[in-house]
């Protein structure tokens, strides 16, 4: 069981390294392990982030789990984007890093119950610029779930602005359901 936990962790310090490496990361150098930990922890429920292995956006781990969970201060385009992923979910990253085809085996689970800290298109992932007409959303607090057989997301809206849960990325492998648990942050004036 320890060597499956190790060989775990290091898949997903490899995959966070990785990540890590294609995209553009806010500078937390003077920032303290405790600080990243308390971050990351925010991103899920307490139940879930006081027991999960807690990964750095270099892939260094910050603190050893027990329970499956992985939580990060910010493996997104930026480190103020904490998430918290059931195992399912870190493989749908590590396939979105590679660009790899993703065909979950059973439902997946991603908390950003900390919100997002900058805005995502609702159609590609791998989009990095909003162009007109193109649908793009900052979601606030919020949890993102995949499915393992895509049609059971048909009937749900894609539209970010209804009231509720969206579909994301519909028509790529990475297809899921996110679901607002609170209110997204404000636009600038």
């Amino acid at each position: 069981m320890r060597g499956k936990h190790t060989r775990f962790i290091l898949s997903i310090s490899l995959t966070v390294a990785l990540f890590a490496l294609t995209v553009v990361s806010v500078t937390t150098a003077g920032e303290s392990k405790a600080a990243k930990i308390a971050r990351a922890m925010r991103a899920g429920p307490p139940a879930i982030s006081k027991k999960a292995t807690i990964v750095d956006v270099d892939g260094t781990v910050l603190r050893p789990g027990t329970n499956g969970w992985t939580c990060m201060p910010g493996p997104w385009a930026t480190d103020l984007s904490p998430m918290c992923n059931d195992e399912v979910w870190v493989k749908l990253m590590k396939a979105v890093e590679a660009k790899a085809d993703f065909h979950p085996e059973r439902v997946g689970i991603g908390y950003m119950l900390a919100g997002d800290a900058i805005p995502g298109s609702v159609t590609d992932p791998f989009d990095t610029k909003p162009d007109p007409g193109e649908v793009w959303v900052q979601e606030g607090p919020h949890l993102m779930v995949v499915f393992p057989d895509p049609k059971m997301l048909e009937s749900i809206s894609e539209d970010p602005h209804n009231v509720g849960p969206y579909v994301m990325w519909k028509g790529t492998p990475y297809v899921h359901l996110m679901v607002p648990v609170a209110p997204r942050p404000r636009k600038k004036k």
